[in-house]
C-alpha cells in the first residue's frame, strides 16, 4: 500500500473512527476515504495539510514514513525553525520540484509555508534525482559563490535539523534578514546558535548569523547553468535531461516577465 494511504488508514484506526467519522473531520465523503484507503484515489495537498494539523504529524513524517513502525513521540518535526513544509504532489502522489525564480525569491520569504503560494511556483520533473526526498530549485543571483554563475538553478534536499548540517558543505538558506542565500556553511558553536557563512569567491567576507533566523535549509545536490564550469568537482552537473527542462522553464519564466 502507498506510504501515504496506509498513514491515513492507521490515523483512523488509531483514533478509533469508522471511515464515515474520519471524512467528517475532514469535511469529505465517507466515499472519498474509502477509496485512499483502498489506493483507487491520492490524497491532494489540501487533504494532507488537514490531517497534519488536526492529528499533529508533520507532513515529512505522514509523507515519508510509516506510522504503524514509528514512535509517536517522532511524528512530529524535529526541526525547531520551522513548522509544516509546504510540498505539491503530482497525480501519481510523487512529490514536484518548484522553482524559485529570482523575481519570486521576494515573495516565497512570505510564502514559503502557504500551501497556496508554492502551488503557483513552476514544477520540474526530475526522473534522476533519488526518490523520498523533498527538493527545491532555486535560480541564484550574484557571483559569491564562483565558479558557479549567476543565474545558475541549484537543486536542493529538504534539511530537516541543523544537526544534520555538515560543515564546509553547500547549502541554499532562506533567511529572515538575508533572504535566500547560497553559502558553504559551518555550525559556530555546540548548541547551532549562531552559523558561519562562507563564500567560494574570498572577494566576499565570512559572516555569522544567528540560527533563529534561518527558516529553512536545503543541502545543494546539483545545479544547472548555461556556461558550466571546468573541472568543477564540487557540485556534480546534473543530466542532460534535467539540463534541457531547466532550460526551457527558464525560457518560459523570461517569457512571462515580459507580458
Amino acid at each position: 500500500m502507498n506510504i501515504v494511504n496506509k498513514n491515513l488508514k492507521h490515523l483512523r484506526l488509531k483514533h478509533e473512527l469508522t471511515q464515515k467519522q474520519f471524512a467528517e473531520k475532514l469535511g469529505l465523503k465517507q466515499s472519498v476515504i474509502g477509496a485512499y484507503e483502498e489506493e483507487r484515489a491520492t490524497p491532494p495537498l489540501a487533504v494532507l495539510l488537514d490531517v497534519s494539523g488536526i492529528y499533529k504529524v508533520s507532513m515529512d513524517v505522514l509523507t515519508r514514513k510509516d506510522l504503524s513502525k514509528l514512535p509517536e513521540k517522532e511524528w512530529k518535526s524535529s526541526s525547531s525553525s520551522k513548522e509544516v513544509l509546504a510540498i505539491t504532489v503530482d497525480a501519481s502522489g510523487k512529490e514536484n520540484v518548484e522553482l524559485v525564480s529570482q523575481k519570486a525569491s521576494a515573495g516565497y520569504l512570505a510564502g514559503y509555508q502557504d500551501p497556496e503560494f508554492i502551488a503557483e511556483l513552476p514544477k520540474i520533473n526530475l526522473p534522476v534525482l533519488p526518490k523520498n526526498k523533498t527538493y527545491r530549485a532555486f535560480e541564484i543571483q550574484g557571483d559569491s559563490m564562483l565558479p558557479i554563475q549567476p543565474g545558475s538553478v541549484l537543486f536542493g534536499e529538504y534539511v530537516e535539523s541543523l544537526d544534520t548540517v555538515k560543515n564546509g558543505k553547500p547549502y541554499v538558506l532562506v533567511t529572515q534578514q538575508e533572504g535566500i542565500v547560497f553559502k558553504r556553511m559551518f555550525r559556530f558553536d555546540d548548541d547551532n546558535s549562531k552559523l558561519l557563512l562562507v563564500s567560494d569567491n574570498r572577494q566576499y567576507e565570512p559572516y555569522a548569523i544567528e540560527a533563529t533566523d534561518v527558516l529553512e535549509i536545503w543541502s545543494v545536490r546539483g545545479y544547472y547553468s548555461s556556461k558550466l564550469p571546468e573541472g568543477d568537482s564540487t557540485i556534480s552537473s546534473l543530466t542532460d535531461q534535467l539540463a534541457l527542462q531547466v532550460l526551457r522553464l527558464q525560457e518560459q519564466v523570461q517569457l512571462n516577465r515580459k507580458h
